[in-house]
């Protein structure tokens, strides 16, 4: 490899090690700033492991729902005019989300030591007379780079002081739908991102491969 390519695939993996977890999820349409994700690195402690020897499958239900509680209550900072009513969510004082089903997919055995990053995402597009939702969430193996697991949780809108399901409060029904345009949005950049990425390797590997001092394979003859 010449000096330029050399250079070229140091700035390639730079970009893959800094920015894996935005390439990854930001491609599927997850928003992966401070303001948005759920837990980020949260440590995998020695007692999450079974008598298996890896991460017990109850665990990751416990990351999804700590990553709701988060994800739902960083939307106070985003709507400062309502987050006292955000924040109440989930607590019984009030309109909150609680969790009527969860579907995990187990994709790998994690084990200690590691760390997990959750992501939520909205499964499809609240209206103002939406009741229930679907949240789709994804927990990230740091020591693998890659999902460690895919929850699909449903949603209810509840009032505790009715004891009944309501739909969205009309300022929920704004901030989600203008979540689920930057999900949209983040699914477009990202998607570029990596496409970008895929195509510089290729160019690449390209021209290594057709440069006419290519070193031979320890003189087996062959590039």
């Amino acid at each position: 490899m010449s000096a330029q390519q050399v250079y070229e695939a140091s700035s390639i993996l730079k970009v893959v090690a800094k920015d894996w977890r935005e390439l990854l999820a930001g491609s599927e349409g997850y928003l992966t700033g401070h303001d948005r994700r759920g837990l980020y690195r949260h440590t995998v402690v020695w007692g999450d492991m079974d008598s298996m020897g890896h991460v017990n499958n109850c665990v990751y239900n416990k990351w999804a729902e700590s990553g709701r509680c988060v994800w739902g209550r960083k939307f106070a900072a985003l709507d400062p005019q309502n987050a006292e009513a955000w924040t109440e969510m989930f607590t019984p004082r009030g309109q909150g989300l609680i969790l009527k089903s969860i579907k995990t997919d187990f994709k790998f055995p994690m084990t200690w030591p590691d760390y997990v990053t959750v992501y939520h995402k909205l499964g499809t597009e609240p209206t103002s007379e939406t009741e229930s939702f679907t949240l789709d969430v994804l927990i990230l193996s740091e020591l693998h780079r890659r999902p460690a697991a895919r929850c699909v949780e449903d949603i209810v809108v509840y009032d505790y002081r009715k004891a009944t399901k309501v739909p969205l409060m009309p300022f929920m029904a704004t901030s989600f739908k203008d979540t689920w345009r930057l999900q949209e949005e983040a699914k477009r950049v990202n998607s570029e991102r990596v496409q970008d990425i895929l195509e510089r390797v290729r160019d690449l590997e390209q021209q290594t491969w057709d440069r006419p001092d290519a070193v031979e394979d320890h003189g087996s003859g062959t590039k």
